[in-house]
């Protein structure tokens, strides 16, 4: 009998831990002590309540770790559905550069962030990786909010609402990480360079110098659309991967993200420089980017997370949908139905997404020695019975909505689908009120 008291006992249902263990374990005992998973047993005995806490009856739910959301755009959101149906240069350049131009603030970014994280807690997701504009409103967003981040300060080469003078992002950039090292256990900073068609040699490098100084996460969107490669062949007489590894910015804490128009070469170079891949395929499907060779990443060994994007080009933050799109795009991608199984997707979405934002030994799997980021999925809905296959279930039919627990960093912030760490009501409408004065001004 264990004597000392628990913060938290899980106890019940099906666990599918991604570590190690053999997955799954059925009616488990899981305590959380001080963030941490303290101990995982078998359920075979029933804890009276002086046990713990709280106490989270998990019969009838899957078990599983949170999910990792490896790039995203939370202020996005506010541009939600504001320009659909357009190619990607079009949408950047006549719609979303210019809103965000007018319309990109402080009060915005917080307060847009604030939903964007309700929507992600809700339906699963307890880290997220972030690149924008006012990066420390979402950082401290992400406190109140109870998520685990990386938020990654965005740099351009052109005067941004944050940082008017570009001639001055290498200055942004320091004083960004070193504000942000250390404040919470949950929020870790990164640099973010938006492309390599935005952002000059010089930009590139210097952000990455300070990045590896620092020693933090580098990211960038590389390779996204046959446009964005011509260009870079044109300015630079390589493609942008081989112009990215000619300025030596390529290394093992570089994430490049979509990566959709790249060629073997290419990938033996991503994979002997160590980068990591964020995969975003219903953005890549929404803008007809194309479809990233991601079977073929993950046979040379490139680890791969998957992330949603930004809402303006997704729309929504649900990552069950992007596993269940990825796992079927391949399929088709491939013609081979065995690509891309439902194991290994939801490996992508857990332990891939822990790997490439440099976390997997704090998150990404539920086992004992690691931060409490759980999951519950209820299965008792008539499109989850009945049950052969765990991973399968999540991949193919299970969604957003069907998530009724979260835990994060041994914190429920979500239970019954309520959420415990803000007023949902007051969020939506603060957004709904800077969409309003958008809306008013774009019409008018």
């Amino acid at each position: 009998m264990r004597e000392e008291r628990m913060d938290i006992l899980i106890r019940g249902g099906t666990l599918l831990s991604m570590g190690d263990s053999s997955d799954p374990v059925e009616d488990p005992l899981i305590g959380i002590k001080n963030g941490v998973i303290a101990f995982i047993e078998k359920g075979d005995r029933t804890p009276d309540g002086g046990e713990a806490g709280e106490l989270i009856d998990a019969s009838g739910s899957l078990i599983l770790p949170g999910l990792i959301n490896t790039h995203t755009h939370l202020p996005m959101v506010c541009f939600r559905g504001m320009a659909d149906d357009l190619p990607l240069m079009e949408w950047l350049q006549n719609h979303i550069f210019p809103a965000e131009a007018k319309y990109v603030n402080k009060e915005m970014v917080y307060h847009s962030s604030m939903l964007a994280m309700a929507e992600m807690m809700l339906s699963g997701t307890t880290t997220f990786c972030d690149g924008y504009f006012f990066e420390s409103a979402i950082a401290r967003a992400a406190i109140e909010a109870g998520m685990r981040a990386v938020v990654c300060q965005g740099f351009i080469d052109f005067p941004t609402a944050d940082n008017p003078d570009p001639a001055k992002n290498c200055e942004t950039a320091e004083r960004f990480v070193r504000q942000w090292r250390g404040v919470s256990e949950r929020v870790t900073p990164a640099l973010f360079c938006h492309a390599p068609y935005t952002c000059s040699p010089a930009t590139l490098v210097g952000i990455k110098e300070i990045a590896r100084h620092e020693e933090v996460l580098y990211l960038t969107h590389l390779s996204e659309t046959i446009t964005e490669v011509r260009d870079i062949k044109d300015r630079y007489g390589r493609t942008p991967v081989h112009h990215l590894h000619e300025l030596g910015v390529l290394d093992e804490k570089t994430v490049a993200v979509h990566c959709v128009w790249i060629d073997d070469e290419e990938i033996d170079v991503i994979a002997d420089c160590g980068v990591k891949v964020s995969h975003t395929p219903e953005s890549n499907m929404k803008l007809a980017t194309g479809g990233a060779p991601i079977p073929a990443l993950l046979e040379r060994g490139v680890v791969v997370g998957l992330g949603t994007d930004g809402c303006a080009s997704n729309n929504d933050l649900d990552l069950f949908s992007e596993m269940g799109t990825a796992a079927r795009l391949h399929k088709l991608e491939c013609l081979d139905p065995t690509v891309m199984n439902a194991r290994e997707t939801l490996e992508m979405a857990t332990m891939g997404g822990a790997r490439v934002l440099g976390l997997e030994h704090e998150i990404g799997s539920i086992e004992p020695g690691k931060r409490a980021d759980i999951i519950l999925v209820d299965r008792r809905k008539p499109h989850l019975t009945p049950l052969y296959n765990a991973y399968s279930h999540l991949v193919y039919a299970a969604s957003g909505s069907d998530v009724t627990t979260v835990i994060i960093d041994g914190k429920v912030v979500v239970r019954d689908r309520h959420m415990r760490t803000m007023n949902i009501d007051n969020v939506m409408e603060r957004v709904r009120k800077i969409a309003g004065a958008i809306r008013r001004d774009r019409e008018g």
